[in-house]
């Protein structure tokens, strides 16, 4: 097999170290970009055997035709949400596999450095001990132990968090539209509706991927049946949250405490420097104002154990494919509408 060349787009130094470490292994040749996957930028695709993509990369519709025309007949992203896919332009043209799990713990451990941080405010200790400030006014926080976690997805992430969760003494709610019985019954764990989730939890963390039927299931109403006080903590996906309802639920103190790892409108700003610029978008500027708000940039995969399962991962998905064998990592429109989920066999198509 000739070895596959494949354009690498929206490339970081900190990935490549390790995406290189396994090209050597695997034989696959590189190109890398620090460009971002889009309609303007797809052209640097041409003449190479396939892509690799990341969270914020363009997959849109007209990228993907693009890519088309030039040949392109493998999209591998190296990451597991593919919502920025348009998975119904690529199906029977351009196949499409990811990463479906690289470090659970990676996320759900960052989840609960969200909870921690926010309640007992290290960040702002920090700061002020560095200023010779050893005043403690300010900094109350509470005991985790006898509160109520609500869980929204229990998928790999969801779980972990839960059983990470499970030494600090928290009664654990959870919600997902296909809940696992026998993993509450192991966890001493309850499953319960969305509007139980909102009114009895003190603190909610969002685990669950983006689909059509979840875009902004937090909003005005869900924060309105929401304890006064609540923590909301989010590392799944930013337009899981509406967030110029949770501004507003935070103006209006309803909303006690918010930790972010997404952002809805991340994709211009997140993973690049800006320190010497101004924020043109208001609502992240807006939000950046709270003091009871945290928000990070999308670093809850950024883990050692993470990148390096992400990358062994992705030149195994490529590997496979142009080797002709299975693709258990394969995505497409078919296996989204659940049509080919008992007939799929070695490709979608």
């Amino acid at each position: 097999m000739k070895a596959p060349s494949i354009a690498f787009f929206d490339a970081k130094d900190y990935e490549i170290e390790f995406f290189e470490k396994d090209a050597k292994k695997t034989g696959i040749n590189f190109k890398y970009f620090k460009y971002r996957l889009n309609v303007d930028t797809a052209a640097m695709a041409e003449g190479y055997d396939g892509v690799c993509a990341f969270v914020n990369d363009d997959l849109s519709e007209p990228v993907i035709n693009r890519l088309f025309e030039y040949g392109i007949s493998l999209i591998a992203l190296r990451c597991a949400g593919y919502n920025n896919v348009d998975l119904n332009s690529a199906y029977q043209r351009i196949h499409v596999v990811h990463v479906p799990s690289y470090s659970p713990y990676a996320v759900a451990e960052h989840a609960l450095a969200l909870i921690f941080t926010l309640n007992r405010k290290t960040h702002k200790a920090y700061y002020r001990t560095r200023d010779s400030n050893f005043s403690i006014s300010g900094l109350l926080g509470f005991d985790l132990k006898g509160k109520t976690i609500g869980v929204i997805g229990t998928g790999t992430i969801g779980k972990t968090f839960i059983q990470l969760l499970s030494g600090f003494g928290v009664e654990v709610l959870a919600y997902d539209i296909y809940p696992d019985d026998e993993f509450a019954k192991t966890r001493d764990i309850e499953y319960v509706e969305l509007e139980d989730i909102f009114k009895r939890s003190d603190i909610i963390s969002l685990h669950c991927p983006l689909t059509p039927d979840n875009v902004y299931m937090i909003n005005s109403g869900s924060i309105g049946l929401m304890k006064k006080g609540v923590m909301l903590i989010n590392t799944g996906r930013g337009k899981l949250i509406n967030t110029k309802d949770l501004i507003e639920g935070i103006k209006k103190g309803h909303i006690g405490y918010a930790g972010l790892d997404v952002y809805e409108e991340e994709t211009e700003y997140f993973f690049e420097d800006f320190s010497n610029s101004v924020i043109g978008d208001d609502v992240l500027a807006r939000l950046l104002t709270f003091p009871n708000v945290l928000i990070t940039s999308h670093q809850g995969f950024f883990t050692r154990e993470a990148l390096s399962n992400i990358s062994g991962t992705t030149c195994n998905n490529i590997i496979s494919y142009f080797n002709n064998d299975e693709l258990p990592n394969e995505i497409c429109y078919r296996c989204e509408s659940k049509e080919c989920l008992k007939e799929k066999t070695q490709r979608c198509f």
